[in-house]
């Protein structure tokens, strides 16, 4: 085994990129860290430097840390921050491998390693043909247990991520996060919601009721601050998406059916979407046929829906393995004819296209023999289930790319 040289960048809140640095130095490789806020320092046990200045002067500085380091591979969550889209490019011009980690393409009991970068930015096949190529070469997907996130667990390191980047802000003058919100903000709205978080199910348990048999759509609130709204969609955040689907569902829904949406698990309460969505559903004279909860099973209530209408949630995979149609309005790497609906959102609440199930199966399967690992960032039980299988793909990837580029499996 070669000796490799990991410097790690930005991970999602919690040990896990510390843990997963520990796994690899003791499979015999080097690992460094560069710590851009104090959040990251707090998360992060080992050797590190710590970077202050600006975002001008961070390629000259990432420049000489890879020199100095020798560094081989770079690892990092999340290819869109701005500090990350600086790292793959200067990557990308000296032929370091980069190695991106990000919530699972397909929920929930996943999480994405791919090469180079993710969702928008993915090198996977946009076109059915390849998957149904590359398919039958690949073993099934097989048996695994459900990985059960914690809630309790990610928001207390959320919260302690924020905190600890509060109390060190002059420690780290220079950063800017990627994020819109300032961290006392971050802070406020967690801490907020942590303490409603009983009567927030109890409110959803009450709608829930209320639903009852009838007939709903879902829709899947996305986080505001995520990249995949910001710039992998037409929409400059989710009140802008909730406005134009919201608009679509009382011009074209039959009268019948109820939209049902459900707000992340990981927002951090800082945008009431509760009022929000009640505010346009009254508006537009729909207010009887539009229920909100914050909590609630997902599988549940994913399998029940007549279908799921999403910007580009990974939610929707959830949905098109039970068979149930699914609209995606922005980029999403599971949106291929024949497993989305391919016509208007207008057209969806009434005739809404169910995916071909063999279609899908291709599609899961090389998502999961080449982009996907079993586990998840949130427990401590998820985290034992994806470090060993991290270490193995990252060992991997040194000889071959593991996510094949578009050009290699179109010749499959």
């Amino acid at each position: 085994m070669t000796e490799r040289s990991f410097l790690f960048l930005q991970g999602p809140p919690g040990p896990f990129f510390s843990q997963l640095a520990a796994e690899l130095r003791a499979a015999g490789h080097r690992c460094h860290r560069v710590n851009l806020n104090g959040g990251d320092w707090f998360d992060w046990r080992g050797t590190a430097d710590n970077f202050t200045g600006t975002l001008e002067a961070w390629p000259a500085y990432l420049q000489r840390i890879i020199a100095r380091e020798l560094v081989t591979d770079i690892v990092l969550f999340g290819d869109c921050r701005q500090h990350h889209l600086e790292a793959r490019a200067c990557a990308a011009a000296d032929g370091i491998a980069v190695h991106v980690f990000e919530e699972g393409y397909i929920r929930p009991d996943w999480v994405t390693l791919e090469r180079t970068g993710v969702n928008g930015n993915s090198s996977l096949p946009r076109t059915p043909e390849v998957y149904r190529r590359l398919a039958p070469s690949l073993p099934s997907v097989p048996d695994h247990a459900r990985v059960r996130p914690s809630f309790r667990q990610r928001a207390t390191e959320t919260f302690g991520y924020f905190l600890a980047s509060l109390l060190l802000t002059a420690c780290y003058r220079g950063y800017r996060s990627h994020r819109p919100y300032p961290i006392v903000a971050e802070l406020y709205g967690w801490a907020t919601r942590i303490v409603a978080r009983p009567v927030a199910r109890q409110r959803s348990a009450v709608a829930l009721r209320r639903l009852g048999q009838r007939r709903y759509f879902l829709l899947p609130l996305q986080l505001d601050s995520d990249h995949q709204i910001r710039i992998h969609s037409p929409f400059t955040g989710m009140h802008d998406a909730l406005r134009w689907i919201l608009g679509s569902f009382a011009a074209c829904a039959p009268a019948d059916v109820v939209l049902l949406i459900k707000e992340h698990p990981l927002d951090n309460g800082l945008h009431a979407w509760r009022r929000t969505v009640v505010a346009m559903a009254r508006e537009l004279g729909i207010a009887e046929r539009v229920l909100f909860i914050e909590h609630g099973d997902l599988y549940t209530i994913v399998g029940a829906a007549a279908g799921v209408v999403t910007v580009n949630s990974t939610t929707g995979t959830l949905a098109l393995a039970s068979g149930i149609p699914v609209a995606v309005l922005g980029t999403a790497i599971y949106d291929l004819p024949g497993v989305t609906h391919q016509g208007s959102l207008g057209d969806f609440w009434t005739a809404p296209s169910r995916p071909h199930r063999d279609l899908y199966d291709a599609f899961r399967r090389v998502l999961v023999a080449r982009c996907l690992l079993h586990g998840g960032f949130s427990s401590s039980a998820g985290r034992a289930l994806l470090l060993p299988r991290a270490v193995k793909r990252l060992q991997d990837e040194g000889v071959t790319p593991v996510c094949l580029s578009v050009s290699t499996m179109a010749a499959a």
